[in-house]
């Protein structure tokens, strides 16, 4: 399963770079607000320092215009992945721009049967929200799996990004599940290899040294 980051951060994704075992990022418009300077600058950045795929959002909402977007965003990187979401105008553009060889990312994705019309219309990735259909009673892993069913059924070759993370947990059953990648708040990157027994294991294997070498 490949590891995404789900930030616009420069900083949180230059350390987790630096762990080796990162394979791309994901940003929405909310993530590229809370960061300074140009939105289209700050994705090439963060590309480059990635050197894998990295998914900008369009903002338009009509199709002809998330066209002419995502053919402006695909120019900044050999590594964008564009985010369209999943919409009869999202469905209509993703068909155009997957015929170009513009990767897209389909979503907001809450159902199988959205996941269904994204693998149709051609997208690279669907991104179902799990978090959020946790949050409202519906059990996202459930989603995932019936879209992994429906994809395998038909060998569709659209990847699936377990998305909307909420902690730990999630990444777990994403892994169990086999899902293609699953994209990740700096937060719960962190907190995945923290445990507490391997903090006292360290200071008992410390503490002994200490005392062989006094």
């Amino acid at each position: 399963m490949d590891l995404y980051l789900d930030t616009a951060n420069v900083d949180e994704i230059r350390e987790i770079v630096q762990w080796g075992v990162l394979d791309g990022v994901t940003t929405n418009p909310s993530l590229m607000a809370k960061e300074k300077g140009d939105y289209k600058k700050l994705l090439k950045e963060i590309c480059d320092i990635v050197k894998g795929p990295v998914s900008g959002e369009v903002l338009s909402l009509n199709a002809d215009e998330m066209v002419r977007e995502a053919r402006d965003l695909s120019q900044i990187s050999e590594y964008i992945v564009i985010k369209i979401p999943c919409t009869v105008d999202g469905l209509k553009a993703t068909k155009v721009l997957a015929r170009e060889g513009i990767k897209v990312n389909m979503t907001l994705v809450f159902s199988p049967n959205q996941a269904l019309l994204a693998a149709k219309s051609g997208a690279a990735y669907v991104s179902p929200f799990v978090g959020r259909l946790d949050d409202i009673g519906n059990p996202g892993i459930e989603i995932v799996n019936d879209i992994l069913t429906i994809y395998r059924n038909y060998n569709f070759k659209t990847k699936i990004i377990f998305a909307s993370v909420r902690h730990p947990e999630h990444v777990r059953q994403a892994a169990l599940l086999g899902v293609d990648i699953c994209t990740i708040p700096y937060k719960v990157f962190i907190q995945l290899i923290k445990h507490s027994l391997t903090d006292v294991g360290i200071a008992r294997f410390l503490e002994d040294w200490k005392k062989k070498i006094d």
